[in-house]
């Protein structure tokens, strides 16, 4: 949505015009704005000042507010920067969040870009703004620009960039990292919004290049890219630091349990490298305090909201920083000269004052009234609290008075249908506004702005309405976005987790084994490299790289390491696998009966969308994902098809995975049918019945829910309610299986983490799925093996991309701190926020709030676990959303889908006691609003941590990042996930073969029983093993890529390549990425194409003994073999075993290949499968 074409109307009037010139003139102006109009004269500034603005505003809040309303007013959002606030609080030795540094550095470089073709607009709060940063000078002086063209010594070009911030990786994946592979660097720059990569020829760079992170391609060439620093505390000024604070260091005390402390901070800045706690540092870095204001040209103009807010805001942050600086000296954080970290309010308000300004403040509503009505820009709209026609007639009036009127409205369908109802105006719907309009203009914008207001003054009178007067419904406050950097899709080599030496393994004909590493041998002269697999006993396997498509990772039922099989016992191995496939035939039996059942019950066909959904879906106060649209499409199309639905909707924690049941759950409702949502807990059953209460408000339906929280006389009102049908959607837990519950006309069910119901239940879910639409949601992740097998049987969509406004969750790990337990409860506490604490065990939860309350006496706690009466759980629940106790401390009950934005710092007391799949579902209850949230994961300490447990808690703490539920603990999450499909007897054949070898036996199962034919090249487990043994290197060389792990994970992508065609794109994109390839790739490539004509031709191996090539083809002696070696040609024999063919150095590659071809072409049908 775009309104520009309104700005004219302010830009016209005289007072803007007198204001300008006097802004211009240097004179500090104020003008008394209210806040919901301060976007729209802040966008008429933008197309009359020249040079940049910023935007000075009190609250982090108020500048998401702000810079999610100014792109209406805009043609360029681009101009918009962020100067995000720090993660941590002044004098905290946390670690700053790397969207952060990116958007602060973004709005650093936008103002000392001169290159710039519109000037940036920066928008601050007081903390952003007090931040000491890196002084300008620094700023340019480390700042290069890299041109085609020109000569570079690559080590001092890598040297450069380690010493201003870029981390060295694997793969640039991030901005402010980069790699290097012989002539070719690969670098994020840190505002860029695509990594490049720099390819020499010799010292001097041939091509710069974007690339597209996720698939490492190349997309476009460019002539010259500026690397700006990539952190404000530049790693290149830390040795010296580390020498000053060497005694300190020197006399910290650390508990070896911990992790993360101040002590492991000496040694990187000891060496001059980034790392998570440099910008901690930063303040001993540069003797001059220096703000965002230092950073302003000359012709910049300040915006400022409220400068004795400002002022106030800047105060009582320092206030705090004084007593934080106190506690953390005293726990020993910083060190007792730890420099200040902000810049002071005489130095900030002495800055401001320098540059032109526009003070926009309105002290109070009496002020306002103050001003003549001659002299008022702007007024507050009128309010109708959702009297819509009230509303619509005070807009004929404002019409027939020759006035404008935009209504802004995510109900616009709505109030669109009312006007035409009661009036002959024509007036239109458009999307945007992007041209001046005439007087008396009435337009229709679906859209969401926080607020509207009359400009009733000039020329053409303007009135903007939103649902905030028309309905008295303001926007939530809006949660954080990213920076413009595109998020990253699927890595190519995602699907290809990497092995660590003594990972357990699979492999097709040998069973399970443990993963040793890659080796290379010679053989006859030519190196090779092979996976090395260690079995029972002294048992080792050398596996060649184009079998290593015969290996999978072992994940089994637990984390008990599985028996290693025996290479002279290989019955027992095929034993095994032999009652795994039959076991899966079983199971993808079971499931095709189901789907049969389904497919002939002939259920609803729900009817398309209405105007009402599409109103309800426009009143969701975010931006929805890609992925959450294209779950919405597939639901739709699901329900309004005559077969009963049965999907599963897997998304990560906070993915939306509610919006897009409560929209299925509308639809079934509009469409006169009930809704049952299944729940596993009674605090989730009321979580959703709010949500879903609030959300349907506007709209003439009933929304109840039957659990604990309701008392038995209620519980059978609202029983016979749904079974009159007067209840359209009804959520409860498994009260709602009960016999005694009937509905009148049921049309979908929606089950929330379905594995969390006992085996009784899910067989009654089993049976309900031929009858009725079914949509399962669950946030465990689905191994993509598995969800590729039941693809055509089992429906599933997944979630995987995260909502644009998350912030990961900091993370901090130790043995059980009270002084760190009462800095991290008073911080959250001081932001308006509340505060959660996990004890997992009832019969001490009263002691552990007396431990706590003792920690912080001036803090309200109110208990709550599973054991409670139900009404009193209920009312502990809704006391602390209301806002009435500061800490909710809680058994393992909130768990679940617990939505609280408000709740932003978790204490888990003895983490230890979960497993590491239960902390992440619990640690996904903080971070779901605007504020940088935290989690700290205390353990017991001592003998009492297990290596185990301290491992989980390390991971937990390293795997912070967004999405990383399908990172965690793989094995217990994908076995888990499993278990949400597989039945329950499945898991001893699971454990016996592995996951990944069990879910390729179910998907050949499937189709084997639904009669598909298969086109393509056959699983590994289905193929004979092929030798090759050819007289040519084929490895990839260590000089070439010389990271192990992503050396490794390409030899799984390429030996798993199904194609001759994906072997050319293979051999293209690794050019593409890591410059020309070696022989010992090309070799290795030839290899795979070879494996893949031979099995195409079912040959059982191509090798070279002597002076031949043998192509061994078992099925010769049933063909014409003499009418088969003349059309080969005469440099080609052929006997009953096999096919040779002559050696000659120079030529024997093609020509081997040209034969394995002509041998496809001329395949009895019966014998060939193609490639």
């Amino acid at each position: 949505m775009r309104l520009t074409g309104l700005i004219d109307n302010l830009r016209q009037t005289q007072d803007y015009r007198s204001l300008l010139e006097a802004l211009k003139r240097s004179d500090r102006q104020h003008r008394p704005v209210i806040r919901s109009a301060r976007p729209y004269v802040v966008g008429a500034l933008a197309q009359d000042w020249a040079g940049p603005i910023i935007y000075l505003t009190a609250r982090g809040k108020r500048v998401h507010t702000v810079a999610e309303q100014l792109p209406v007013w805009l043609e360029d959002e681009s101009r918009i920067h962020r100067y995000a606030e720090p993660t941590p609080m002044f004098y905290d030795r946390l670690a700053w969040d790397a969207d952060v540094i990116r958007e602060r550095l973004n709005a650093l470089y936008a103002l000392m870009d001169e290159q710039h073709t519109v000037a940036p607009i920066i928008i601050s709060s007081a903390r952003a703004l007090m931040q000491r940063t890196l002084p300008p000078h620094l700023f340019r002086q480390h700042s290069h620009l890299i041109e085609v063209g020109q000569r570079y010594k690559i080590d001092e070009l890598v040297q450069d960039w380690v010493n201003h911030g870029y981390e060295p990786v694997t793969m640039v994946i991030e901005p402010g990292t980069f790699t290097r592979r012989g002539g070719l660097l690969d670098v994020y720059p840190i505002h860029s919004n695509a990594p490049v990569r720099l390819d020499f020829f010799d010292d001097e760079l041939d091509t710069l290049r974007l690339f597209d992170p996720a698939t490492q391609r190349t997309t476009e060439k460019i002539r010259r890219i500026a690397i700006p620093p990539a952190r404000e505390a530049l790693p290149l000024n830390t040795p010296p630091l580390a020498g000053h604070l060497a005694g300190w260091f020197d006399g910290l005390t650390q508990n070896k349990d911990d992790v993360h402390t101040a002590i492991q901070d000496a040694d990187a800045l000891e060496h001059g490298t980034a790392f998570s706690f440099l910008e901690h540092y930063m303040p001993y870095l540069y003797d001059d305090p220096v703000s965002l204001l230092d950073y302003a040209p000359p012709d910049s103009l300040l915006i400022v909201e409220d400068l004795d807010d400002l002022r106030d805001e800047i105060l009582s942050l320092i206030e705090n920083a004084e007593a934080n600086r106190e506690n953390n000296i005293a726990t020993q954080q910083i060190a007792p000269d730890h420099p200040v970290p902000y810049v002071e309010w005489k130095t900030i308000a002495a800055d401001i004052e320098r540059h032109h300004v526009l003070h926009l403040n309105i002290t109070s509503l009496a002020d306002l009234e103050a001003i003549s009505v001659n002299e008022r820009w702007f007024m507050p709209g009128e309010r109708f609290g959702g009297q819509l026609r009230h509303a619509l007639s005070y807009v004929k009036d404002k019409r027939d008075a020759h006035e404008t009127v935009i209504i802004v409205s995510q109900q616009i369908d709505r109030i669109l249908e009312l006007w035409q109802e009661q009036s002959t105006h024509f007036a239109p719907k458009l999307d945007s506004i992007t041209e001046p309009l005439r007087n008396d203009s009435l337009i229709f914008i679906p859209g969401a702005l926080t607020e509207g207001w009359s400009a009733p003054q000039g020329e053409k009178p303007l009135h903007l309405l939103t649902d905030a007067e028309i309905f008295n419904w303001s926007r939530p406050e809006p949660r954080r976005r990213t920076s413009g950097h595109a998020r990253r899709g699927k890595l190519p080599e995602s699907d290809y987790s990497a092995w660590e030496n003594g990972d357990y393994v699979v492999h097709v004909d040998y069973g399970i084994g443990r993963f040793a590493g890659l080796r290379t041998r010679v053989v006859e002269g030519n190196e090779r490299e092979y996976l090395l697999i260690e079995y029972a006993g002294t048992d080792s396997l050398f596996v060649p790289i184009h079998q290593s498509d015969r290996l999978t990772r072992f994940v089994g039922p637990d984390e008990a390491p599985p028996r290693l099989n025996k290479l002279g016992k290989p019955d027992v191995w095929i034993k095994a696998r032999s009652k795994a496939k039959q076991a899966a035939e079983e199971e993808a039996r079971e499931l095709l009966e189901i789907y049969a059942r389904r497919a002939s019950s002939g259920g609803h066909h729900f009817q398309p969308d209405t105007p009402w959904q599409h109103e309800l879906e426009a009143s969701f106060p975010y931006v929805e994902t890609d992925d959450q649209l294209r779950v919405l499409r597939e639901i739709k199309r699901d329900m309004e098809s005559p077969m009963p639905m049965d999907r599963l909707v897997c998304g990560d924690v906070g993915y939306g995975k509610t919006e897009v049941a409560l929209r299925a759950a509308f639809k079934a409702v509009m469409d006169g049918r009930q809704v049952a949502i299944l729940v596993p807990t009674t605090v989730l059953a009321d979580q959703h019945y709010h949500t879903f209460s609030e959300r349907m408000e506007p709209f003439p339906l009933r929304v109840e829910s039957i659990s604990r929280f309701r008392s038995k006389a209620e519980q059978a009102q609202i029983i016979d309610d749904v079974a009159n049908g007067d209840v359209d959607i009804i959520i409860g837990t498994h009260r709602l299986l009960s016999k005694d519950v009937s509905f009148k006309d049921l049309g979908l069910i929606v089950i929330d983490e379905e594995q969390r119901f006992g085996v009784k239940h899910k067989e009654h879910f089993k049976k309900l799925r031929s009858e009725v639409d079914i949509l399962t949601l669950t946030a465990t992740p689905i191994p993509r093996t598995l969800y590729m097998s039941l693809s055509g049987v089992r429906d599933i969509s997944m979630i995987q991309t995260p909502p644009e406004e998350r912030l990961p969750v900091i993370t901090h790990v130790s043995s059980f701190d009270p002084k760190l337990t009462r800095q991290a409860i008073l911080r959250e506490l001081d932001r308006g926020g509340q505060v959660f604490i996990i004890h997992n065990r009832v019969r001490s939860i009263q002691t552990a709030k007396e431990r706590f309350q003792d920690i912080v006496p001036e803090a309200s706690i109110v208990v709550a676990h599973g054991q409670m009466n139900g009404k009193m759980l209920e009312g502990v629940i809704s006391a602390f959303t209301k806002g009435e106790y500061d800490i909710l401390l809680a058994t393992s009950i909130i768990e679940n889908g617990i939505d609280m934005p408000n709740v932003n710092t978790l204490i888990v007391d003895r983490a230890e006691w979960f497993g590491m799949s239960q902390l992440y579902q619990i640690r996904g209850r903080v971070g779901r609003g605007a504020q940088q949230a935290y989690a700290y994961l205390f353990h017991a300490g001592g003998n009492r941590l297990t290596e185990e447990a301290k491992v989980r808690l390390e991971t937990m703490a390293e795997h912070a990042q967004l999405g990383s539920g399908f990172q965690i603990a793989v094995r217990d999450l994908e076995l888990r996930g499993a278990g949400d499909i597989l039945s329950t007897r499945q898991t001893g054949h699971v454990a016996s073969v592995g996951l990944q070898l069990y879910t390729q036996l179910l998907q050949q199962a499937v189709k084997k029983l639904k009669g598909e034919e298969d086109t393509g090249a056959k699983p590994s487990h289905e193929q004979e093993r092929i030798i090759i043994d050819l007289p040519l290197p084929a490895y990839i060389p260590n000089d070439w890529i010389d990271e192990m792990a992503l050396r490794l994970q390409l030899y799984r992508r390429i030996g798993s390549l199904q194609t001759e065609n994906d072997v050319e794109m293979m051999a293209l994109e690794l050019e593409d990425r890591f410059g020309k390839l070696p022989p010992a790739v090309t070799g290795l490539l030839y290899q795979i194409k070879v494996k893949l004509f031979a099995q195409a031709i079912n040959a059982t191996s191509v090798i070279k003994p002597r002076e031949h090539i043998l192509v061994k083809l078992p099925w010769l002696a049933a063909v014409d073999r003499d009418a088969l070696a003349h059309s080969l040609g005469d440099d080609v024999e052929v006997s009953r075993t096999a096919v040779e063919l002559a050696f000659i150095p120079e030529l024997w590659q093609e020509r081997l290949l040209e034969i394995l071809e002509a041998l496809q072409e001329g395949l009895p049908e019966q014998i060939g499968t193609g490639i």
